[in-house]
C-alpha cells in the first residue's frame, strides 16, 4: 500500500513539471553565443558499433566531441584503460579523440576488441558506443575434387556451394567459364544459402562449367570453387546402355520421365518457424520440387501483405518485407501446385525487437533553482531494462544529491544549484542490443540577448499575415513584449498573435499596421530590446485582362494586359504560351503591358498567360489564341448570340413560376449560360436585377419568387464573346401579398447621451415587405433587471430615442417587421447600453520605474469599474519633458501622450530623451471621454550617448593642411567627454586609404590636421562621446590646395584628327590622374554648353568617332573629370574637325569580284595543263633512254632536263637491271611482272615508293637513306639526289 502511494506521488509530482519541462532553454546556434557559453562535452561522431576493418589498411577508431572548454579524451580496451603513449603504432589525433592504428608489420587481429571513448571537460564527461573492432576475413576455398554428376532427366537436384566462412559473408552466384551468370527461372534456382537447386533436370542442364563464386565485399576479392560437371541422361539414353549391358530389348517400358507431386526442398515439411528483428528484413524462401515445375503462391493468414513494403521476387519462391513491424508477425503459408496436385507449408513467424527509442533524453539549459527532467524512454521485446550513469559512472556509485531523484525511466531535478552540470548517460539493453544515449544539464545564468538582428524590415502584401521574429536567449528563459512605434501598451490580443518563441504574428496585415516594432526581452537578470521593422504593400493586381482572340494568318494580334502594383515593388512581366516560355522568335515583342504577335500562324495557336510577379506577390491571367486559314470563303465570324425569343410563363404559382424561352443563334460560338433578369413595376420600375441564371444547355428556369411583387422578366445569353442583348419583357406576374417572412437587419442599441438609449435599424425595402403597410415594433428591457419588454410601432423611421435611462446601463433589444397581412417572425435580441459619461475617479497609487536613458514603465492602481460610467476603453498617460539636467540646453516643454486599451495597470513610456527631467500623469478615458488626471509626478532619465555635432566645416584650407571647426551637440544627453575625429584618403577611383583617428578634449571646437598630401581628398568622421558611449557620426570631404609653388602642367597634349571611312579619329597625350576621361562634340555653331555630346573612352588615347554628319564641321575636345562623374578637372584646347561631304573612294581593282575570278579561273587553266603534261609524260610504253644513259660517263648520275622539267629517259629493254640513280645492292634484284610499267621496277623494295601529287613515281629517287648507305659500304660518298623530294611533292 506504501509503494502504491509512492508512486501515485510520484506521478503527480511528475506531471507537475512536465510542463516546466517544455519550457526547457534551447541554446542557440550562434557562434558569438556560443563562445562564451560553458557546456558539457557532446559525442558528435562515432565509429558503428559493429565495425568490420581492412587488414590491409590503418584502423581509424573515430571519437569526436564538443564542449567548452573543449574536452580532452581517453579510451578503454576490453573494459580496461588503453595507455596509447606506450604502444607507437596507436596514434591520437590533435583536437580529436580520434584514434589511428598503424598495422604496418603487425597483425590487425592483435588489435580487435571492444572499444569506447570518454570526451571530459570540467562539466562533466560523455561516451561512446561500445566500438567492436573485428578484422573481415576472406578464407580461401578448400581443395576439393568434384565428381561428375549424372542424374537421370526430371529428377530434382541440389548443386552445393558451401563456400568458406567469411567476415562479412560472402555474397554467392552462379557463373561459367566465360564469367557469364547461369540463366535462372522458376525451374533452376539459387537459394539463400547460395545452392543451386534444380526442382527437375532437363538434358540441356549437362554442361560441365557449374561454376560457384563467393565475392567477399569488404576485401573486395572473389574466389571460386572448383566446376562441377553434370550429365542428364533420358530415358531412351538409359535403355540402350542397359539393353548393351544384359543383351534385352527394352529395359524401361516407357521412354518419358514419370510425373511427381510438388515437394518442399526449402524449407522441409509441412511447417516450419522463422524469428526476425524489427526493423530488419523478412526473407521467407519456398524451393520446391516436381514434374512439371510446381508454380508458388503466398498468403499470409491473418491478413494482408504491407503493400509499400513487400516484394514477391525471384521467381514467386522469395518473400521480402522490409522494416518489419510487430504487426508483422503470424503464419504464412506457401502454396506449391503442378497439375498433379498441390501443397502447403506453414511458417509461423515471430517478431522480436532490439530496444528502439520511443523519447531520446533531451540537453537541458536550467537556470539556478529552476526544475527539469531528463526522461530516456525506450521499448523492445522482450522490454529493455533501463540504467543510468553520471559522466560515464553508473548512477547508484556516484555521489548523492538531494535535489535529484531517479524514478524508471526518468531523473527528476528540483531546484537545481550552480556547479552542478553533468553529463547522464542512459543505457536500454536486452538479448538483442542495447542502446546509450548522452544527454548534459548544465546550469547557467545569462542576462538575455535578442538575437534577431537589429532594424531588420519586414514586407508583406496586404491581408496577408506577418511574422515578427524576436529570436531571443537568456537563463531563465526571457519574456518576450511586443511595441509599436512610441505606444506603450504591449501588442497583445486581436489582431496580433505571439507565438511561444517570441514571433508576433498579425492575422490580416493592413497598411496601419506600418511602423517601427520594438521587441522587449527580460527575465530576473535584465532586459535586451530589438527594433524591427513592416510594410504593408498594396497587392499586384491585373486591371485589364488578355482577351480571347481569333485571328487569321499572317495578321498581327495584340493581348493586353494592365497590372496595378505596390509603387515601392519592382515589377516582371512574364508571358507563356501553353504553360511553357514564348517562342524564340523575333515575332514576339513583350512590352511593359502587352504582348505583340505579329505575322501569326497555325503554331502559334494555344493559351497565352501573362505573370506579373514582384518579389512579394505575383497575379496572372490567360486567354486564348485561335489562328483561322485566309481563305477566300468568308471567314468564320464569332460574335455574341442573339437574344432569346417566345418567353412564357407556365406553372404559375404564389410563391414561384416556371420560365421557357427559345434560344437565339449562337453566331460560332456555344452559349454559356442564360441570365435571367426581373423588374418590379409596383416597388422599383425601370430597375432591370438579375435574378438567376442557367446552363447554355437548358432552356427553361424554375423561378422563386417574394410576395407583394409585380414581376416582369428579360432572358440574356452569354457565350464566348459576350453577352447578347436582352430578350423582349415577358408578360407580367403579380405576387399576393403576405405577412413579411424578416425582420430588419443592423439592430443595435447605444447612448447618445447619458441618459437615453438610442435604437437603429437598416429599414427593408418594399421588395422585403411583402405587402403595404409596413411598420415596426420596436421593443426594450433592462437586462437581467426587467421580465417584461416595453414596446413602440413606428412607420418610415430607422430609428427610435428612449429618453429617462440611468447612465450606462445594458437593455436588450429588439425591432419586428409588421404590414397590413401580419407580423414578421420572432426578431433576434441584441444588447445595448445607455449613454455613457465622463468618469469619476482618477487612478490611484501611480509609481514610475526607469528602465534606462530612453524607457520607463509607470504603474497604477485601476479604477473601480463604478466611477468609469461607461464602457472602460483604457488609460492615457500624459508626459512631458521639463527640462534637460544639462546647464547648455534649452527649456523644453512639450505634452505627449500614450493610450493603453483596456483594464491595463502599467505601460511603457519610450522615446525618452536622455538626461531629462520628466513629469507626468494618468487618466481613465471612456468612449464619452477622460476623467480626471492622477497628481503630477517626476522622474529622471539616466545619462545616454550623445547626438549628432550641429555641424562640421573645413574653414582653413592649405598645401599640407586642414582647419577644422564644429558646433557640441544639440542634446548632450549627458556630460560630454570629448571628440573622436577619423580621417582618411581617397584617390582618383575612389578607393580609401588607411585611416588615422585623433581624440580630442570636450572644450574644443577647432583642431588644425598638419602633414597632409597636398592635392589629395580626404573623408573626415566626427561624433562625440559622454561616459555612455559615442554617438553618431558625421561625414565631411575636403581636398588640400594644389602646390602654388609648382603649378601642374596642362593635363592633355598634342590633340589630332583624321577623318577616315570608319569614322574620324581623335588622338591625345593624356598625363592627368583622374581615369574618367570623355571625348565631348558638338556643332561649329552651337554654343550651348548642354547639347555637348559625349564619348567614354576608358583611359585609352584614341577613340574613332561615328555618326558625324557629311559636310558639317565639329568642335572637339577631350575632358577628364572627378569621381562623381560632375566637375571638370582637366580640358584640353577644341580641335575643329570637318566631315568631307561625299568623300571621293578610289576603286581598287584588287578588291573586285570580277578581278578575283578571273585570276582564279587562269590559276585553275595553268593548274589542268601541268596536270595533262605530267600523265602524257609518264604514259607507259618504251621511252629513248638508252642513248642518253650511254651519253654519260658517270652510271650513277642522272641529271634533270632542264627544258621540260622531266628526269632522264629510260628504257625497258634492259631486263633484271637496277635502275640508274638508285641504290639498290648487287644483292637485291627487282623483278619485274608482265606489266611493262610495273612499280616494282620502280619501288626497290616494292614498299619504299612514293607518289608525287600529280601522280608521278619519285620512289626510285627517295629510297630509304639507311638501305643506300648499307649499300655503297665505305668505297665510296653517294652522289646526292638529282632532284628534292619536297620540292617535288610541293611543285603542283
Amino acid at each position: 500500500m506504501e509503494r502504491a502511494r509512492t508512486r501515485v506521488g510520484a506521478a503527480v509530482f511528475l506531471m507537475l513539471i512536465l510542463g516546466r519541462l517544455g519550457n526547457a532553454l534551447e541554446v542557440p546556434l550562434d557562434p558569438n553565443i556560443l563562445e562564451g557559453l560553458p557546456q558539457p562535452p557532446t559525442i558528435t561522431q562515432q565509429s558503428p558499433k559493429d565495425y568490420i576493418i581492412d587488414p590491409r589498411e590503418n584502423i581509424v577508431i573515430h571519437c569526436e566531441a564538443k564542449g567548452k572548454p573543449h574536452p580532452s579524451f581517453s579510451w578503454t580496451r576490453n573494459g580496461t584503460h588503453f595507455d596509447i603513449d606506450h604502444d607507437p603504432k596507436v596514434t591520437m589525433r590533435p583536437h580529436s579523440g580520434t584514434l589511428v592504428v598503424d598495422i604496418s608489420g603487425e597483425k590487425a587481429e592483435t588489435y580487435e576488441g571492444i572499444y569506447q571513448c570518454t570526451a571530459r571537460n570540467e562539466h562533466g564527461a560523455a561516451v561512446s558506443n561500445n566500438i567492436v573492432i573485428r578484422q573481415s576475413r576472406s578464407p580461401l576455398w578448400s581443395k576439393e575434387r568434384n565428381e561428375p554428376i549424372r542424374v537421370q532427366e526430371g529428377v530434382s537436384l541440389v548443386l552445393q556451394c558451401r563456400p568458406p566462412a567469411g567476415l562479412p559473408p560472402p555474397i554467392i552466384f552462379w557463373m561459367d567459364f566465360n564469367f557469364q551468370r547461369l540463366p535462372q527461372s522458376s525451374r533452376v534456382f539459387q537459394a539463400l544459402n547460395g545452392d543451386l537447386y534444380f526442382s527437375n533436370v532437363l538434358k540441356k542442364d549437362s554442361r560441365n562449367d557449374y561454376i560457384c563464386y563467393a565475392r567477399f565485399p569488404h576485401t573486395q576479392t572473389i574466389q571460386q570453387k572448383q566446376p562441377i560437371t553434370l550429365s542428364v541422361l533420358n530415358l531412351d539414353a538409359i535403355n540402350e546402355t542397359v539393353a548393351a549391358l544384359f543383351n534385352e530389348t527394352d529395359f524401361f517400358s516407357d521412354g518419358s520421365a514419370e510425373e511427381r507431386k510438388p515437394t518442399f526442398l526449402i524449407p522441409s515439411g509441412s511447417s516450419s518457424s522463422k524469428m526476425v528483428l524489427r526493423g530488419q528484413v523478412l526473407e521467407l524462401e519456398c524451393i520446391t520440387e516436381g514434374l512439371p515445375t510446381p508454380e508458388v503462391s503466398w498468403s499470409k493468414l491473418s491478413g494482408e501483405f504491407p503493400d509499400n513494403r513487400t516484394s514477391i521476387l525471384h521467381f514467386q519462391k522469395l518473400l521480402r518485407i522490409v522494416n518489419v513491424s510487430e504487426a508483422d508477425a503470424g503464419e504464412y503459408h506457401c502454396t506449391a501446385h503442378n497439375r498433379l496436385a498441390s501443397v502447403l507449408h506453414t511458417i509461423r513467424v515471430t517478431v522480436k525487437a532490439a530496444p528502439y527509442w520511443i523519447s531520446t533524453p533531451r540537453n537541458l539549459v536550467l537556470a539556478p533553482r529552476e526544475k527539469g527532467l531528463l526522461i530516456c524512454r525506450a521499448s523492445g521485446t522482450p522490454k529493455p531494462t533501463i540504467t543510468w550513469a553520471m559522466n560515464g559512472i553508473p548512477i547508484e556509485n556516484s555521489p548523492e544529491d538531494p535535489n535529484r531523484k531517479v524514478e524508471g525511466d526518468t531523473i527528476i531535478f528540483e531546484e537545481v544549484q550552480t556547479g552542478s552540470s553533468a553529463v547522464y548517460q542512459c543505457n536500454a539493453s536486452n538479448e538483442y542490443g542495447y542502446l546509450l544515449s548522452n544527454a548534459f544539464i548544465n546550469v547557467l545564468s545569462e542576462t538575455p540577448r535578442v538575437l534577431t538582428p537589429a532594424n531588420m524590415v519586414y514586407q508583406v502584401i496586404r491581408n496577408n499575415h506577418a511574422f515578427l521574429d524576436c529570436s531571443s536567449f537568456g537563463s531563465p528563459i526571457p519574456k518576450i513584449t511586443w511595441f509599436k512605434d512610441s505606444q506603450s501598451s504591449t501588442l497583445e490580443g486581436d489582431p496580433y498573435l505571439l507565438h511561444e518563441n517570441g514571433t508576433l504574428e498579425i492575422y490580416v496585415a493592413q497598411a496601419l499596421n506600418s511602423g517601427q516594432y520594438t521587441c522587449v526581452a527580460r527575465n530576473t537578470l535584465g532586459i535586451a530590446e530589438n527594433h524591427v521593422y513592416l510594410e504593408v504593400k498594396e497587392p499586384t493586381r491585373i486591371l485589364k485582362q488578355p482577351e480571347y482572340k481569333v485571328s487569321q494568318r499572317n495578321r498581327n494580334v495584340v493581348f493586353e494586359c494592365k497590372v496595378k502594383h505596390d509603387p515601392t515593388l519592382i515589377p516582371t512581366m512574364t508571358w507563356l504560351k501553353d504553360n511553357g516560355e514564348l517562342p524564340d522568335d523575333e515575332r514576339f515583342l513583350v512590352d511593359s503591358d502587352s504582348l505583340t504577335i505579329t505575322d501569326v500562324t497555325e503554331n502559334d495557336a494555344g493559351t497565352y498567360t501573362c505573370i506579373m510577379n514582384t518579389t512579394l506577390d505575383q497575379d496572372s491571367a490567360s486567354a486564348e489564341l485561335t489562328v483561322v486559314e485566309a481563305t477566300p470563303t468568308p471567314a468564320v465570324i464569332y460574335e455574341q448570340p442573339d437574344p432569346p425569343t417566345d418567353l412564357e410563363l407556365t406553372d404559375l404559382k404564389p410563391k414561384s413560376v416556371q420560365l421557357t424561352w427559345i434560344p437565339g443563334d449562337e453566331h460560332n460560338s456555344p452559349i454559356h449560360k442564360f441570365v435571367i433578369q426581373y423588374t418590379d413595376s409596383l416597388h422599383q420600375h425601370g430597375h432591370w436585377h438579375n435574378l438567376t441564371d442557367v446552363p447554355g444547355s437548358k432552356t427553361t428556369a424554375f423561378l422563386k419568387l417574394s410576395p407583394y411583387v409585380h414581376y416582369t422578366f428579360r432572358v440574356l445569353a452569354l457565350n464566348a464573346v459576350g453577352l447578347s442583348n436582352p430578350s423582349k419583357p415577358s408578360h407580367m406576374y403579380k405576387t399576393n401579398p403576405a405577412a413579411p417572412d424578416e425582420n430588419p437587419s443592423g439592430v443595435e442599441g447605444f447612448g447618445t447621451e447619458h441618459d437615453n438609449l438610442m435604437i437603429l435599424w437598416k429599414p427593408m425595402s418594399g421588395l422585403q415587405a411583402n405587402g403595404p403597410g409596413l411598420q415596426y415594433k420596436v421593443m426594450w428591457r433592462q437586462k437581467d433587471v426587467d421580465k417584461d419588454w416595453t414596446s413602440v410601432t413606428v412607420a418610415n423611421v430607422s430609428k427610435f430615442m428612449v429618453s429617462g435611462m440611468p447612465t450606462f446601463t445594458p437593455y436588450e433589444v429588439k425591432v419586428q417587421a409588421i404590414n397590413d397581412y401580419g407580423i414578421g417572425p420572432e426578431p433576434a435580441v441584441v444588447t445595448g447600453h445607455s449613454g455613457e459619461d465622463l468618469p469619476l475617479q482618477a487612478p490611484d497609487s501611480v509609481q514610475v520605474l526607469v528602465l534606462n536613458s530612453t524607457l520607463a514603465e509607470v504603474h497604477w492602481e485601476p479604477v473601480p469599474p463604478k466611477t468609469v460610467r461607461g464602457l472602460l476603453k483604457g488609460y492615457k498617460v500624459y508626459y512631458w519633458r521639463e527640462r534637460s539636467l544639462h546647464k547648455h540646453n534649452p527649456h523644453h516643454v512639450k505634452q505627449q501622450v500614450l493610450t493603453f486599451s483596456g483594464n491595463k495597470s502599467h505601460g511603457m513610456l519610450p522615446g525618452l530623451q536622455p538626461y531629462s527631467l520628466y513629469l507626468f500623469n494618468v487618466r481613465v478615458y471612456n468612449s464619452k471621454g477622460e476623467g480626471p488626471a492622477s497628481s503630477t509626478l517626476q522622474f529622471e532619465t539616466p545619462e545616454g550617448v550623445p547626438g549628432r555635432p550641429s555641424f562640421l566645416r573645413i574653414t582653413n584650407s592649405n598645401l599640407d593642411s586642414l582647419t577644422l571647426e564644429w558646433g557640441p551637440p544639440n542634446d548632450h544627453n549627458g556630460h560630454l567627454t570629448g571628440y573622436t575625429l577619423k580621417y582618411q584618403p581617397v584617390n582618383s577611383s575612389n578607393e580609401l586609404g588607411p585611416m588615422e583617428e585623433l581624440a580630442l578634449p570636450a572644450n574644443k571646437t577647432s583642431v588644425t590636421l598638419p602633414n597632409l598630401k597636398y592635392s589629395t581628398r580626404y573623408k573626415f568622421y566626427f561624433n562625440a562621446k559622454t561616459g555612455q558611449g559615442a554617438g553618431p557620426v558625421i561625414t565631411e570631404e575636403a581636398v588640400t590646395i594644389m602646390d602654388e609653388v609648382h603649378p601642374a602642367a596642362p593635363a592633355f597634349g598634342n590633340v589630332s584628327s583624321s577623318v577616315g571611312e570608319d569614322g574620324t579619329l581623335i588622338s591625345w597625350e593624356y598625363w592627368g590622374a583622374e581615369k574618367h576621361v570623355y571625348v565631348e562634340y558638338i556643332v561649329k555653331n552651337d554654343n550651348s554648353e548642354e547639347d555637348w555630346q559625349k564619348e567614354y573612352v576608358n583611359c585609352s588615347q584614341a577613340y574613332v568617332l561615328k555618326g558625324l554628319k557629311e559636310g558639317l564641321s565639329y568642335r572637339v575636345r577631350v575632358v577628364a573629370k572627378g569621381h562623381d562623374d560632375q566637375a571638370v578637372l582637366h580640358q584640353s584646347e577644341e580641335l575643329l574637325v570637318t566631315v568631307p561631304a561625299v568623300p571621293s573612294r578610289q576603286v581598287d581593282i584588287a578588291t573586285q569580284g570580277w578581278f578575283i575570278g578571273l585570276m582564279c579561273a587562269i590559276a585553275l587553266l595553268i593548274l589542268i595543263l601541268l596536270i595533262i603534261c605530267f600523265i602524257k609524260r609518264n604514259k607507259g610504253g618504251k621511252y629513248p633512254v638508252k642513248e642518253k644513259e650511254d651519253a654519260h660517263t658517270d652510271p650513277e648520275f642522272q641529271p634533270m632536263k632542264e627544258d621540260d622539267c622531266t628526269f632522264g629517259e629510260y628504257s625497258d629493254t634492259e631486263d633484271h637491271k637496277p635502275l640508274k640513280g638508285s641504290r639498290t645492292p648487287s644483292y637485291r634484284t627487282v623483278h619485274r611482272d608482265n606489266s611493262d610499267d610495273s612499280l616494282v621496277d620502280y619501288g626497290g623494295d616494292g614498299g619504299d615508293g612514293q607518289f608525287n601529287e600529280d601522280g608521278s613515281f619519285i620512289g626510285q629517287y627517295s629510297g630509304n637513306s639507311s638501305t643506300r648507305e648499307t649499300a655503297v659500304g665505305h668505297e665510296h660518298s653517294e652522289a646526292p639526289s638529282p632532284v628534292n623530294t619536297t620540292a617535288m611533292n610541293s611543285f603542283v
